[in-house]
């Protein structure tokens, strides 16, 4: 017996126009959203490959960096983390993972499935780590990589003392990998100079692309770790080596590894492109601008942020108390269901406690601020009308 075609096939795509102001993704630009109608192009074309080096330009840029083992993996930010371990860590290695949030122990999920030992260092719930926590933790467990998240989108903390924790890493002969998923863009980071060996960040947070194509960079160190490797990287697919030569990091030609997505490149050049128009310390700053006044309101509105200390807090995820006898959920689906804005609710360790409002990209302004503020205030007061009342 045959099986027929589904009726849900038998008519067009339709994708509402929502607002993006959760932890990611963000709206993309109508510049990026157009790139992508763009005709499909062969993955060893050398119109792809032209785009791809432009691509590495641009992520240099961002990053910061002038590593020649910089270029992207296919797949999210998820993708990101995990090129990471399988190419850096090798049966007992330690790793030593900063906690800020959910994203130290996720990595460790990662970290285990290649044989790494892992060790953490947690800091205190709404703070940051400082840097004699770290160095305590270094002494006590001598590891061989360092994993901190920069910005942690689950409790919106921001760990500032990256540059100390790089020399810290140097001193100890430890790789240093930093996830910049949600913090690229929306506050400094500088690679080279903060002696990162890895880093990764998303398309699909401050640069606004689609997501499923990630940036990533290793320093000459980090590369020499893993040609120095005594046994196979354990993944073919996040293999940097072989990536790399995609890519053309290397001297010699290119290989065919995998079929990339020429969309995806087209979305990500693009938005490259835009932020390199607009200046990164530019884009820096608006995105602290309006993290700064999205603070403000959410005084002004009777609520509290999580992060008790201003330095502590990530600008482009704003993590904001539920407030007491306030259903988050209520909250979060009458601002989709009335405005088709989303607001999210707290991930991992801020699960029931929190909102989190999304700043980044072409959110990441005065209006969308106060857009926001506006329907959550509206939201939390129509939640706490009782349902007899509403009818």
């Amino acid at each position: 017996m045959e099986v027929p075609p589904p009726e849900e096939l038998m008519h067009p795509l339709y994708v509402p126009n929502k607002t993006l102001m959760g932890p990611g993704p963000s709206n993309g630009s109508q510049r990026v959203l157009d790139s992508l109608s763009n005709p499909i192009l062969g993955h060893m074309h050398k119109e792809c490959f032209q785009i791809m080096d432009e691509i590495k330009a641009g992520v240099k840029h961002i990053f910061q960096t002038e590593n020649v083992v910089t270029m992207c993996v296919s797949g999210s930010g998820h993708a990101g983390m995990e090129t990471a371990f399988v190419n850096l860590v090798e049966d007992g290695d330690i790793v030593l993972l900063a906690c800020t949030g959910l994203w130290g122990h996720r990595a460790a999920e990662m970290v285990k499935r290649v044989n790494g030992d892992v060790r953490y260092v947690e800091s205190r719930f709404g703070r940051s780590l400082s840097i004699k926590e770290i160095e305590f933790a270094f002494e006590g467990h001598k590891p061989q990589v360092f994993f901190i998240a920069q910005g942690d989108s689950s409790t919106g903390i921001l760990q500032q003392n990256l540059k100390e924790i790089g020399e810290l890493c140097e001193k100890y002969n430890c790789l240093f990998v930093v996830d910049t998923v949600a913090s690229l863009g929306g506050t400094e980071f500088l690679m080279d100079a903060w002696k990162v060996d890895m880093a990764y960040t998303g398309s699909q947070k401050v640069l606004g692309a689609p997501p499923g194509i990630t940036p990533v960079s290793f320093s000459d160190r980090a590369i020499a770790r893993i040609k120095a490797r005594k046994t196979y990287v354990k993944s073919y697919y996040f293999d940097a080596l072989l990536v790399g030569q995609y890519w053309n990091c290397f001297d010699g030609p290119r290989i065919y590894h995998h079929t990339i997505s020429s969309t995806l490149l087209y979305g990500l050049r693009e938005a490259l492109a835009q932020f390199c128009t607009m200046g990164r310390k530019n884009v820096i700053r608006r995105h602290q601008e309006c993290s700064h006044r999205l603070q403000c309101g959410v005084e002004e509105i009777g609520l509290e942020m999580l992060v008790p200390k201003a330095n502590d807090r990530l600008p482009t995820v704003n993590t904001i108390k539920v407030p007491v006898g306030v259903d988050w959920r209520k909250v979060s689906d009458y601002a989709m269901r009335k405005y088709k804005l989303e607001i999210s609710g707290g991930l991992g360790p801020t699960a029931e406690q929190v909102f989190r409002i999304g700043l980044m990209g072409e959110n990441a302004t005065y209006e969308r601020v106060d857009l926001v503020l506006n329907i959550l205030h509206e939201a939390i007061q129509s939640s706490k009308i009782p349902e007899k009342s509403k009818i």
